[in-house]
């Protein structure tokens, strides 16, 4: 039977190895991406707000003409 310690410890190691070859973005880099992320949920938000309000004067003024 494979000791489960050993197994951890491998895993671990490789972990470590290969984070250590990723490329981290500098802090400008990470700033920017933030704020491009936070303006395209706002922007989402705001396009979701416009539809889902547009859609339900449509829809309240469909049925007004039924009523």
């Amino acid at each position: 039977m494979k000791n489960p310690f050993s197994s951890a410890r491998i895993f671990i190691t490789e972990m470590v190895g290969e984070l250590q070859k990723a490329t981290w973005p500098t802090r400008t880099e990470l700033r920017d991406s933030t704020i491009v992320v936070i303006v395209a949920a706002v922007i989402l938000g705001v396009f979701t707000a416009i539809s889902d309000f547009s859609l339900y004067q449509v829809v309240s003024l469909f049925t007004d003409w039924v009523s």
